[in-house]
């Protein structure tokens, strides 16, 4: 094993709902730090430490990632709405913390750092304009543009001896523990099993998206590879690019139902963009194993048993009502 302790802010998260019992499953141990804003723990482990904790907090952050040698960051106001809801807050969180960050591995020693960004920073480009890594980003939100900020600030700091990773994600679909129903796979999936009609928001835009099993599947692989095949890149991570209509189209056909029809409703939300994947497949030898399928049917059958609970509503699926909730400062 490369690394022997992770430590993972936003661990209590969407993402590492999923991952956190993965990796105990493979024998790291873990540390999240999270400020539980969404309610969800972790059942107790040997191996896992839960610390509730703002990333904006300095001291804090240094001591609690002591003796960790690899160092996942996933913590950030995590969508465009919930970051408009107060722009201030979220560029402390998104941008502002990132020194933190770099601050706590640098003291620490950590090995290897592993940068959640996102494919949101390509902002708007033709369909028929292939989107790799080299390509300029053109961010049309400050949610992207700070995704954007922290790349470069990392890039142009000395990090001795650090290894470090930036992921850019498609967005993510699929059920996890922590769920959320505010992305497009997963809320056009909900909104079918509870009131049979599927509202599309524009439609015509070109989405890149990921399984969250894969999303899981490629965060190990980050821990697990040779330094020098990741270090200083910066990897799309997706499944499959399709428009908001045929994801549409997707989940009505994998649910089967013949009573779910369409509603189509204008959309603020111009972002479109093809996402090419050729340097994970070429460089990482890395293949999404999940699809969108499995996603739907993994939304239908935590819905059908019982785990999804008032699922348009309850603010724990959805950030920005839960975000407004806590009036986080």
């Amino acid at each position: 094993m490369r690394f022997e302790k992770i430590f993972i802010t936003g661990g209590a998260g969407y993402v590492g709902s999923l991952l956190v019992p993965s990796l105990l499953k493979k024998g790291y141990s873990v540390v999240v730090y999270d400020l539980y804003i969404y309610e969800y723990k972790f059942d107790e482990h040997p191996n896992l430490t839960q610390i509730k904790g703002d990333i904006r907090n300095r001291e804090k952050m240094i001591e609690a990632s002591k003796n960790c040698d690899a160092f996942i960051h996933l913590a950030c106001i995590s969508n465009d709405p919930s970051f408009d809801l107060n722009p201030d807050l979220g560029k402390s969180i998104n941008f502002d913390a990132f020194q933190i960050v770099i601050d706590a591995c640098k003291l620490n020693n950590i090995k290897r750092l592993v940068v959640a960004s996102s494919t949101s920073q390509y902002g708007i480009k033709p369909l028929n304009v292939d989107v790799t890594e080299d390509i300029e980003a053109e961010p049309i939100t400050d949610y992207a543009k700070y995704k954007i900020e922290c790349e470069k600030l990392l890039n142009q700091t000395d990090v001795q001896d650090m290894e470090y990773v930036f992921v850019r994600p498609a967005t993510l679909c699929g059920y996890a523990p922590r769920l959320r129903l505010d992305l497009s796979v997963n809320i056009l999936t909900i909104n079918a099993l509870v009131n049979k009609k599927i509202k599309i928001f524009g439609g015509d835009q070109m989405r890149p998206a990921l399984n969250i099993k894969d999303m899981v599947r490629f965060y190990e692989l980050m821990l697990e590879i040779e330094g020098e095949k990741i270090h200083k890149q910066a990897f799309n991570v997706s499944y499959a690019n399709k428009t908001i209509k045929e994801i549409a189209q997707e989940v009505k056909d994998t649910l089967n139902d013949k009573e779910v029809v369409f509603e189509v409703l204008p959309s603020s939300d111009k972002r479109s963009y093809h996402v090419n994947t050729n340097k994970m497949k070429l460089m990482l030898n890395f293949e999404c194993k999940y699809d969108f399928i499995d996603a739907i049917l993994s939304i239908k059958e935590a819905y059908e048993k019982g785990l999804i609970v008032n699922g348009l509503e309850n603010s724990f699926y959805h950030n920005i009502k839960r975000m407004k909730e806590v009036d986080l400062k």
